[in-house]
């Protein structure tokens, strides 16, 4: 009998153990999907990896600005749902943030790099590269690509970007944008909004709010790109020539949002 009676608790015990080797495994993956445990892995990288060479590193950040011109390009095309023209003749500042990746597996992690520009005289800004990051925890699951376009409406949201790293929403108020070329902003007529967003997922193209996210420089793109360890101030807010591997996204900012002298 005691034989037994061991043999059973040793079974239960097996059985009682295992949701908890479940949910221990889950939070793992979890943790690592949102790069908290491995740096880099949320993120497609390996720490351990070479770095780029100069030409690939080259080639990295004017696929991200082509990748962003895209993004523009494709929204304004769709004249019954895109941004509306009075609000881009507004704009202190334009940010496009294409494929920004959102994961979930009970935790929740955003991530993604883009570009923003600003209005410097009768021209766009040099560019600054940015990157967005975010978190939420609750009962979710799976994994998908948005592309963002942000549109500072004033001049302090604007200069929220020289801050190497804000909040939205927190630090600056972000709003779903409205959509369509004829639309208005009843609401909020003097733009008290300081940032308003937008989102394309599968096709769909809305406003939609990004309030609790990160926005901050990637400072590494920067030096990377201008061979200098550049301020974001220097970039958006004075003249300078731009480099080729940038000059798409602002032929693109030109295109659709256009500066008149």
């Amino acid at each position: 009998m005691r034989a037994f009676d061991n043999k059973v608790l040793r079974t239960r015990g097996r059985e009682s153990s295992f949701p908890r080797l479940c949910i221990a495994a889950l939070l793992f993956l979890a943790l690592a999907a949102t790069g908290l445990l491995v740096p880099g892995l949320a993120h497609g990288t390996n720490p351990r990896a070479p770095a780029p060479t100069p030409a690939e590193a080259s080639d990295k950040y004017a696929d991200r600005a082509e990748e962003a011109s895209i993004v523009l390009d494709e929204v304004m095309d769709t004249h019954e749902a895109s941004i509306p023209e009075w609000l881009l003749n507004e704009a202190h500042c334009i940010a496009v943030i294409p494929n920004v990746v959102k994961v979930g597996f009970i935790f929740g992690g955003r991530h993604g790099r883009g570009l923003v520009s600003c209005r410097v005289g009768a021209k766009w800004s040099r560019p600054s590269f940015v990157r967005i990051t975010g978190g939420s925890f609750g009962l979710q699951i799976g994994a998908q690509a948005t592309d963002f376009i942000l549109v500072f409406a004033n001049r302090k949201a604007a200069e929220r970007l020289t801050e190497g790293k804000f909040t939205l929403g927190g630090d600056a108020s972000i709003a779903a944008g409205p959509v369509g070329r004829t639309a208005s902003v009843a609401t909020d007529i003097k733009l008290q909004t300081e940032i308003y967003s937008y989102s394309r997922s599968r096709g769909l193209f809305a406003g939609l709010s990004l309030e609790g996210s990160s926005l901050g420089t990637d400072e590494d793109a920067n030096w990377d790109v201008y061979g200098d360890r550049v301020e974001p101030e220097d970039l958006l807010f004075s003249a300078g020539d731009i480099p080729r591997d940038v000059a798409r996204f602002v032929e693109a900012l030109e295109s659709h949002a256009p500066i008149e002298s």
